[in-house]
């Protein structure tokens, strides 16, 4: 018997949508000035290599140098394809190439 094909890897799961929440630093950032701690230059720097992690994350996503411009275009384009197809399909279905034969 044939092998089946080899499995996929599913892409990549999003970060959990806590990753991306800065309140919970800047709220640590109050609460120890609130107290006059030394712990505030930490969460400072915690906060400043958050920031750093998604402008990384941001400039590494597909996409991101292309102009609305651009994406209208490919938009457009795409459309374009869709309807393309739809109509050969139809024209394709209209044929009866598909119908079983009766016994």
């Amino acid at each position: 018997p044939p092998e089946p094909p080899a499995e996929q890897k599913p892409p990549p799961l999003p970060p959990a949508q806590e990753e991306f929440s800065f309140l919970p630093l800047v709220h640590d950032i109050i609460k120890c000035m609130d107290k006059d701690s030394q712990d505030v230059h930490q969460v400072l720097n915690e906060l400043k290599n958050k920031f750093q992690e998604m402008r990384k994350l941001i400039s590494s996503m597909p996409g991101i140098g292309v102009s609305p411009e651009q994406q209208q275009q490919q938009l457009q384009n795409l459309r374009e394809q869709v309807r393309t197809k739809n109509e050969l399909l139809q024209k394709y279905k209209s044929l009866c190439m598909f119908e079983i034969p009766k016994e």
